[in-house]
């Protein structure tokens, strides 16, 4: 079941819901980040293909997973 918001949801003028849709949007994140990389990964292991790029793939969407993380969690303001 979907979340429920208790009143009209507003990005711009409720901070509460902001952070809520920041965080789904991360979850988002990092659900596609498991689900692309467990299959270059799969893919890369099984068929032992000489793909260099794996590795940095891997990497470089990680570190912007963890800029996410970071941003939300620390950078963010949600008190207006």
């Amino acid at each position: 079941m979907p979340p429920r918001w208790p009143r009209q949801p507003d990005r711009q003028n409720d901070p509460d819901y902001r952070k809520l849709d920041d965080r789904m949007n991360f979850a988002v994140h990092v659900a596609l980040f498991l689900a692309c990389n467990s299959g270059v990964w799969f893919f890369h292991l099984f068929n032992h293909p000489e793909w260099l790029w794996a590795n940095q793939f891997s990497g470089i969407w990680g570190a912007f997973l963890l800029i996410h993380l970071i941003y939300i969690s620390s950078i963010a303001d949600y008190s207006h």
